[in-house]
C-alpha cells in the first residue's frame, strides 16, 4: 500500500509558470509567460490544497479561483479551500487572483460543500466585488 497519490493540476494564467520546467530566471523577470501549465503529481496521502500551493512554490495571494474535479472550491476573498484534503485521482484547476471568470461556468457552477457552507454563512452570502475586501 503507497502513502502516496496522483493529482492532476491544470494552472491558468500568470501562475502557469509555477508548473513550466522553464527558465526560472526569465519567469522571475515576468519575461515568460504561458497561457496554462499541466502536471500530474505524486504528493503525500491526506495533502491539502495548502500543501499542494506549497509543492508548487505557489504564493497563496496569486492564487484566484480554485476548482476541485469540477466544483467550484474557493474564489477571491473566499479562500475556502485551504484545507480541502485532496485524493488520489483529483483534478485541481487554479487560476490567476486577476484572472477572468471561465466562461463555462459564468450561469453557475456546482460549489464544494466547504465554499457553499461558507457562502451560507456569510453577511453577503459571498457576493462581493473581487478586489475589495467582504463586509464581515
Amino acid at each position: 500500500m503507497s502513502d502516496r497519490m496522483t493529482v492532476e493540476v491544470w494552472l491558468y494564467g500568470p501562475v502557469s509558470r509555477y508548473g513550466k520546467e522553464i527558465d526560472q530566471d526569465l519567469v522571475q523577470d515576468r519575461r515568460v509567460e504561458a497561457s496554462y501549465g499541466q502536471l500530474h503529481l505524486r504528493l503525500r496521502e491526506g495533502s491539502t490544497v495548502t500543501d499542494l500551493l506549497e509543492h508548487l512554490k505557489l504564493p497563496p495571494e496569486e492564487k484566484g479561483i480554485t476548482f476541485i474535479n469540477g466544483n467550484l472550491a474557493a474564489m477571491p476573498g473566499v479562500d475556502t479551500d485551504r484545507d480541502v484534503e485532496l485524493h488520489d485521482g483529483d483534478r485541481v484547476g487554479i487560476s490567476h487572483r486577476r484572472s477572468m471568470w471561465p466562461f463555462q461556468y459564468r450561469f453557475g457552477a456546482s460549489l464544494d460543500e466547504t465554499l457553499r457552507d461558507s457562502f451560507r454563512e456569510r453577511k453577503d452570502r459571498g457576493i462581493h466585488h473581487a478586489y475589495t475586501e467582504p463586509d464581515e
